[in-house]
């Protein structure tokens, strides 16, 4: 799956999970300035299992740290598509943002600031603006808005980092369940890897061939191949249901009665059902 569709996914399935927007499961219910904040957040945190690229979104988002995080990463997981995108990869992304967020340091102006996490939103948040191209490629634009974005938060409501593993366990989980779904799949048992038998990949039995690949890959290719016309059908919609749960969020904090515009909604699309 390409870069920006496994961000506005992480952003969907934060909104879908913590919004309490009707529209949204309310699974675990945070402030409308965590659905914001949290929603970059998370699709930052959405690209965490491509950090084992030498050439993807991350290594490009803030070099030349970034640059030799992804290098360090390919080393320890064994290259590109292999322990980060593993049901093990994505337990120690979360025990890593687990034990940053106990990172802090107590200031006399602002009380306890929460460092930890403050730092890894400042990358994750870094990781979603280069996949969206909000920067426009540059290095300096994408280190000072992603040092604002995460100072602001940490500074003045330093509270809302306290869901910062789940962010990056949602996220990476749905970067894993992206690629599942396209052809190349990924070694969900990492380090253990099963090769598909031999009958399999000598004759090609339908859909065998498909779901379990020759290197051990599990898949349900249902988008196809990254960037296919499958995979933007599905993500469209996605990115777009993203957009609305930030919107809607953003009018809630701002004191917007949102419920009327829900009300609206519902019955308009109502009177084209009927």
């Amino acid at each position: 799956m390409m870069g920006g569709h496994h961000a506005a996914s992480g952003a969907a399935a934060w909104v879908a999970v913590t919004s309490t927007a009707p529209f949204a499961l309310g699974w675990h219910p945070v402030s409308d300035v965590g659905v914001m904040t949290g929603a970059l957040v998370c699709a930052g945190a959405a690209l965490l299992p491509d950090a084992d690229h030498h050439s993807g979104t991350i290594a490009h988002s803030l070099p030349p740290v970034s640059e030799g995080v992804t290098k360090l990463v390919a080393a320890v997981s064994g290259g590109h598509r292999n322990g980060t995108h593993s049901i093990l990869g994505i337990a120690v992304f979360t025990a890593i943002a687990w034990v940053m967020g106990m990172v802090s340091i107590r200031t006399e102006a602002f009380g306890e600031v929460l460092v930890g996490p403050g730092i890894m939103a400042v990358l994750l948040i870094a990781f979603a603006l280069r996949a969206w191209k909000v920067t426009g490629g540059k290095r300096w634009w994408n280190w000072t808005l992603s040092l604002l974005l995460a100072a602001c938060v940490a500074v003045f409501a330093p509270e809302e980092w306290n869901w910062m593993p789940l962010a990056v366990a949602l996220g990476c989980a749905v970067h894993v369940v992206g690629d599942l779904l396209t052809t190349a799949g990924v070694p969900l048992l990492w380090p253990l890897k099963f090769r598909s038998p031999y009958w399999v990949r000598r004759y090609r039995v339908l859909p065998f061939d498909d779901v379990w690949r020759d290197g051990g890959n599990l898949s349900l290719p249902i988008l196809g191949d990254a960037g296919s016309w499958r995979e933007w059908l599905v993500m469209t919609p996605v990115s777009l249901y993203a957009v609305v749960g930030v919107a809607w969020a953003a009018l809630a904090q701002m004191g917007f009665d949102t419920q009327p515009v829900w009300d609206r909604a519902t019955a308009w699309a109502g009177s084209l059902g009927a």
